[in-house]
């Protein structure tokens, strides 16, 4: 209005000195179309109501189709709107979507769009921007937002055959020479009756078929539980290769969890400390083992978010996140490198009864005196890189 004003007014005090109706009816119809225009557009803008349908979960590589609805809810009609949705650049190229369309009373026009789901992450969609006005263009047009929602794409999960890993001891369970439990309802064997032996362990139908009094040998009750203890310390990581080993790590660790708890049937939990975009901070998340489905679909949320964090202390993590497992669990480490911390720290968890794996996400193989140290301590150590050797199964 403000760019009219000076000629309304020109007109008017033209009106005013020629006394001419004329001008007078030229200045109220210009007047009365601008107060119409803007009661019209902003009466219009409330009634605009957009909704935003697509799937807000999907893996690495996939392609997620989305619709947006955009309706008018009122009698009035929308001479022209303008839509603009914000997208990740990740996932969409140009990362926007921007249309004009005319509403009638009670209409309504979708779009779509496609986003592929090249990477894993915790992409914002939005906000729309709408923008409705007038026909001619004389009143500001009246901008409408709509709230942001967000889209999870989980990270790759590859077979773990083709990872190089084993699939059983000890990385799923620990073996031990000294059961300090048994489970009774496991036999493997008998052996001879020692003085103070429970009458219940006697093998009464070996015993008759022998001739000698035996009892029964059961199976060591161990924790088949696994902890994958994931290193997002950036430091941790070379700089120049930092973004390429920490997504092989994450899809490492993703691929454990979904063979551990899919394939054998296990619990296997998650302990990381890195910066959480859901909470906007460096965050400690910590994920007790469980063997559901829907537990490994929260492993993998997570795995799908989380990004380096500040630096912190991997080993110290590895121990006090180990506290509260049982004896006999397993601790799939996996880190960018090896160091004297860590080992010493793997050698305190063996000690206290864990089984323990090293993965290493690096180009190069670890030292001579890494490898002789690790055998000498009885840990395994795994060296991974590239996810095409992945899929090739090198």
């Amino acid at each position: 209005m403000r760019k009219y004003l000076p000629y309304l007014l020109l007109l008017f005090i033209i009106a005013a000195i020629l006394r001419i109706d004329f001008y007078f009816t030229i200045v109220y119809l210009f007047f009365a179309v601008y107060v119409l225009s803007q009661v019209w557009t902003r009466q219009s803008a409330k009634q605009l109501r957009a909704e935003r349908q697509f799937a807000e979960r999907a893996f690495s590589g996939h392609s997620v189709r989305a619709t947006l609805t955009v309706r008018n809810e009122g009698w009035l009609p929308v001479p022209w709107l303008t839509v603009h949705e914000s997208l990740p650049v990740e996932l969409s190229n140009p990362p926007f979507l921007r249309r004009v369309a005319a509403l009638g009373p009670y209409d309504e026009r979708e779009f779509s769009y496609t986003l592929h789901c090249r990477r894993r992450g915790y992409y914002r969609i939005g906000p729309l921007r709408m923008e409705a006005g007038d026909m001619l263009g004389i009143t500001k047009p009246v901008q409408v937002e709509t709230e942001p929602e967000h889209l999870i794409v989980y990270p790759r999960v590859v077979s773990l055959q083709k990872l190089g890993l084993p699939t059983r001891s000890p990385l799923v369970a620990l073996p031990a020479a000294t059961p300090l439990f048994e489970d009774p309802s496991r036999v493997m064997g008998v052996r001879d009756y020692r003085q103070g032996d429970s009458p219940r362990r006697i093998h009464w139908t070996a015993t008759a078929s022998i001739g000698e009094l035996v009892v029964k040998q059961y199976e060591p009750s161990i924790a088949r539980e696994t902890l994958i203890c994931l290193d997002l310390n950036g430091e941790d990581y070379e700089l120049r290769r930092r973004y390429t080993a920490v997504e092989l790590a994450i899809v490492v660790a993703a691929s454990l969890a979904n063979h551990i708890i899919v394939k054998d049937g296990l619990p296997a939990g998650l302990a990381t400390e890195a910066w959480d975009p859901l909470a906007d901070k460096q965050t400690r998340l910590f994920r007790p083992p469980r063997s559901e489905r829907a537990h490994l679909m929260s492993l993998l949320e997570i795995l799908a978010r989380i990004e380096v964090g500040e630096a912190t202390s991997f080993p110290d993590l590895l121990r006090r996140e180990s506290v509260g497992l049982p004896w006999g669990a397993t601790l799939a480490v996996i880190a960018g490198r090896e160091s004297k911390s860590l080992f010493d720290s793997l050698v305190t968890l063996r000690r206290a009864g864990f089984a323990v794996a090293l993965i290493l996400v690096q180009p190069v193989y670890p030292s001579a005196e890494a490898r002789r140290r690790a055998e000498i301590l009885d840990i395994r150590v795994h060296r991974i890189w590239r996810e095409q050797e992945l899929e090739a199964g090198v």
